[in-house]
């Protein structure tokens, strides 16, 4: 089959396209996906670069890697075969896979790995995975748009989750233009929440179009002052970040006594300082969070059946010009998803 291999840790010339990978068996329990598309996200990036590691390179999982490997983890395509233990009915399902691949301990997240890194992804013709991560999907969208959602809504829905946000609430996103702060503007506008967001100038349109009400530049020297510009009088009960660095001291002091701070990502630097004071004098609650549950799949996927959620595509590849989309990825002037098809 078609695949790209990711042969090293490193720059693009580890990621090869070849045509002649053998093609996977489902075990049992399993079932064989046909890849019509699959979403490219930051975890392939820092897979490669080996950037999961504090102190070594390695896997997601921060454990050993092993090589080659097949990348890619919003799989979308139909079952073409089943391992022992699956129903035949299977066969023929249009399905979105949820690339967590739990422990023995069910939707355990200490314990998960993932698709595409721990085991072989999407970045290919076929792909092997659990058949409980197969998530059946009847949907008038194209794969291409169907791959945009799983691993980045699916973090969004979890943070959401973890942090209780309840219809009426403000809450503040940042990295709004990327996959998961997209994810989370969509998500939490379902839930009845106000939205503020913070991003880089000219993307501002773009999720005005989604529901956002108020911005912040990432550059403004002074957020508190940029908030009272534009909100006089509505607190902020709950910052989504995916982006930490330093400007997080500063989005502390922006919550209401009794907020929640709910994290997943260190995009601008996982090392930050924070006034501890302010945590325990404004009852403040921090929480992180990563991937989703089971549940928590079933539910993008209903959100996405019923059309409650936007696909947000900036660019298509095909697979053999996967270097081209993660050099495209990373310069991240580019608002909503790239993703591969076959």
């Amino acid at each position: 089959m078609r695949a790209v291999l990711l042969t090293g840790y490193g720059g693009y010339d580890q990621l090869q396209y070849r045509t002649d990978v053998p093609r996977p068996e489902p075990a049992t329990g399993e079932v064989l996906v046909q890849v019509g598309a699959c979403g490219v996200n930051n975890t392939d990036v820092w897979t490669r670069e080996g950037a999961y590691g504090a102190s070594e390179q390695s896997g997601w999982q921060g454990s050993a890697f092993n090589f080659p490997r097949i990348q890619g983890a919003d799989s979308v395509g139909r079952i073409v075969a089943v391992g022992a233990g699956v129903y035949a009915d299977r066969l023929g399902q249009r399905v979105m896979v949820n690339p967590t691949l739990y422990g023995t301990s069910g939707d355990g997240l200490f314990e998960a790995t993932y698709l595409g890194s721990e085991r072989d992804g999407g970045f290919a013709e076929f792909v092997s995975v659990p058949d409980a991560n197969a998530h059946a999907i009847t949907s008038p969208l194209a794969d291409h748009e169907l791959a945009s959602f799983m691993t980045s809504y699916l973090t969004a829905e979890h943070m959401l989750n973890r942090a209780a946000l309840a219809a009426g609430e403000t809450i503040l996103v940042t990295g709004a233009s990327g996959g998961v702060g997209s994810a989370l503007v969509q998500l939490a506008k379902i839930r009845g929440a106000h939205v503020v967001a913070v991003i880089g100038r000219c993307k501002e349109a773009h999720l005005a179009a989604l529901g956002v009400e108020a911005f912040i530049w990432r550059d403004e020297p002074d957020y508190a002052a940029a908030w009272r510009r534009q909100q006089l009088t509505r607190q902020i009960d709950v910052v989504a970040d995916v982006v930490a660095g330093d400007k997080v001291p500063v989005l502390l002091d922006l919550l209401a006594v009794g907020g929640r701070y709910v994290t997943a990502g260190a995009i601008a630097g996982p090392m930050v300082t924070i006034d501890w004071r302010k945590l325990y004098l404004k009852h403040l609650t921090l929480l992180g969070a990563t991937m989703g549950t089971q549940a928590e799949a079933r539910q993008i996927v209903r959100y996405v059946a019923s059309g409650q959620l936007k696909p947000l595509i900036a660019g298509i590849y095909p697979l053999a010009q996967l270097v081209q989309a993660q050099q495209a990825f990373k310069t991240r002037s580019h608002f909503g998803k790239l993703v591969i098809t076959l």
